[in-house]
């Protein structure tokens, strides 16, 4: 599905027939992206103030979608679920150097109901290749990075903090940087799983269509935004 409406027609069909209806978000079965997930939602990094996302490289470039549709949609994905809530504000700016109407860098901004606010660089015109998810939080801050190897998530003891007398200064505090142990447990192999899971037990609430949903809806407000 290309728009929301499309999305939401294959939405209201799967529960007319109580079928399984589940986008390939891949890097929502990631084990890095799901520690990421249960560092904010345990509150370790305290409140959520912004998250941003790195997916750059030289290639592979497409002649039939942009960068948004290519590269977006998985750092989306993985932010929508973070956050928890659909984007109020979208705003795309990107440039086509290539070919005509596909744009090869795309920036995205992303505003929330809660005052939460993300970004994305996408980019298939890039000397290095980085798959990078940072999230900033009041008392912590993570960073998923797929290109490490073993340190997928580093979180760092670091946050702004205005001392009892500050006289109106803020201050930042620092502390220990950490790496904890992820799972090696392959993304493919786990979001198989799930999905056999839902065909063998029922659908449930269509959690995962729902979530699709709101992907599909915002990547059209960023390509409107985009295209304006």
């Amino acid at each position: 599905a290309m728009r929301r409406a499309e999305m939401e027609e294959l939405l209201d069909l799967a529960r007319a027939r109580n079928l399984v209806l589940m986008p390939g978000h891949l890097l929502l079965y990631h084990p890095g992206v799901r520690k990421l997930k249960d560092l904010v939602d345990s509150g370790e990094l305290g409140e959520v103030l912004c998250v941003y996302g790195n997916r750059q490289n030289l290639g592979v470039i497409r002649s039939h979608e942009n960068a948004l549709w290519s590269l977006g949609v998985h750092d989306l994905s993985v932010i929508l679920w973070l956050i928890g809530e659909e984007p109020v504000e979208t705003i795309a700016l990107g440039r086509a150097f290539l070919q005509p109407g596909v744009e090869d860098v795309v920036f995205c901004y992303l505003g929330f109901p809660s005052g939460k606010v993300a970004h994305m660089h996408l980019s298939w015109l890039d000397p290095h290749k980085m798959r990078k998810m940072t999230v900033v939080g009041k008392e912590k801050m993570a960073v998923f990075d797929d290109m490490e190897l073993e340190r997928k998530i580093t979180v760092y003891e670091k946050a702004p903090w205005e001392p009892a007398e500050s006289y109106g200064e803020w201050t930042t505090r620092t502390g220990d940087i950490f790496s904890p142990k992820i799972p090696s447990d392959e993304p493919l192999r786990l979001e198989v799983r799930h999905f056999l899971e839902l065909v063998r037990n029922g659908p449930g609430d269509h959690q995962e269509a729902v979530e699709g949903l709101a992907v599909v809806g915002a990547l059209e407000r960023l390509t409107e935004s985009l295209r304006s």
